[in-house]
């Protein structure tokens, strides 16, 4: 152990018990592939060359925002880690990937190795829900560019889907119906906005209210963990014919929407086709946001979009429901400049 790093503000040996702490929920995470242990200077994953034609490894990376000032607020860490993994696997299967595995990186004030565990039983905990293996990450302590109780979390995963059956929208025609899949609440986006409407730093105590509308107080509601759409999104493409997918993250509908379809297709919303959840008609009132920059910020209670064929819309609802979604047809797509109107 080196002592003078110790005196400069980082603990070695800390590091060492983080890991150790972290092990058996890395473990859980472990699937068919994976050739490596965690404490490696790489994680190795074996693609099983047998179930696919012509593999094609698709990637995505995020990070959880400042969605994590709610969990210092809180002294809660062992759920961000579902975001920071939802944030990238759900971006993957969007182009029909599967996830095969994750890494993430968590920069710190100062080493608490309990915090760290925390953070990464979360991690640990997505990937599970994914059905991804977390293979490798990295814990840096830096203090002096961190406050010692805050932290930064991000990562990476790297999916796989067989060429033929990536999802591009380049089968998308006019006709085909948008199927929406409930979000959990906020999810990771719009979090800026979020701390500014509610006094997040000037009025903490607001946060710890029971809120009627919402059943809970407001600050458990917005760290409710992103949705992680994996499993239901491979389902739903082995039963169905899906010809696009959209993630709704940062940009709400008017930036995610426009990314699956084509130059010379439309997306037609009908926004009173789903719920709006009772936290973002909160923030509206609150804030005196109007309805086009919540539709341009937030996920509105619709975290995924997929276009199937019209033929295909009940069916894919049927779908979704019995694996424990819940899920709309919320529109159509048209033959026009690609966009999308929310009516």
């Amino acid at each position: 152990m080196s002592e003078s790093y110790k005196n400069a503000g980082v603990d070695v040996e800390a590091g060492h018990e983080a890991v150790r702490l972290m092990r058996s929920d890395v473990k859980k995470t472990f699937i068919k592939g994976v050739m490596s242990d965690i404490g490696g200077f790489g994680g190795l994953f074996e693609i099983d060359k047998n179930e696919y034609d012509e593999p094609v490894l698709v990637s995505g990376t995020d990070g959880v925002g400042t969605k994590l000032k709610m969990a210092f607020l809180a002294d809660k860490h062992d759920t961000v880690g579902i975001d920071a993994v939802a944030m990238c696997v759900n971006d993957v299967v969007c182009s029909g990937a599967k996830p095969l595995f994750f890494l993430d990186y968590v920069a710190v004030g100062k080493n608490v190795p309990e915090k760290v565990a925390a953070i990464v039983r979360g991690v640990a905990d997505g990937c599970v829900q994914a059905g991804c293996a977390l293979i490798g990450g990295e814990t840096a302590e830096m203090p002096g560019f961190y406050p010692e109780d805050e932290y930064d979390l991000a990562g990476f995963t790297v999916g796989i889907v067989d060429k033929k059956k990536i999802i591009d929208g380049k089968r998308l025609e006019a006709g085909d119906k948008l199927i929406g899949i409930a979000s959990s609440g906020v999810h990771s986006n719009g979090f800026s906005l979020v701390r500014k409407v509610f006094g997040v730093g000037k009025k903490p105590e607001k946060l710890n209210q029971y809120v009627s509308s919402l059943n809970d107080t407001l600050l458990n509601t917005l760290l409710t963990p992103t949705k992680i759409y994996v499993k239901s999104a491979l389902k739903l493409i082995e039963e169905c014919d899906v010809r696009a997918i959209s993630h709704i993250t940062g940009g709400g509908f008017y930036e995610n929407v426009p990314r699956m379809l084509p130059e010379n297709l439309r997306a037609v919303i009908k926004k009173d086709s789903f719920p709006i959840l009772p936290i973002f008609k909160l923030i509206q009132s609150t804030g005196d946001i109007p309805e086009r920059d919540m539709f341009n910020t937030f996920n509105m209670g619709i975290g995924m979009i997929a276009a199937v064929k019209a033929d295909d819309a009940e069916k894919a609802v049927e779908v979704l429901n019995a694996v424990g979604e819940k899920a709309y047809i919320i529109g159509e797509v048209i033959e026009a400049a690609n966009g999308v109107d929310v009516i």
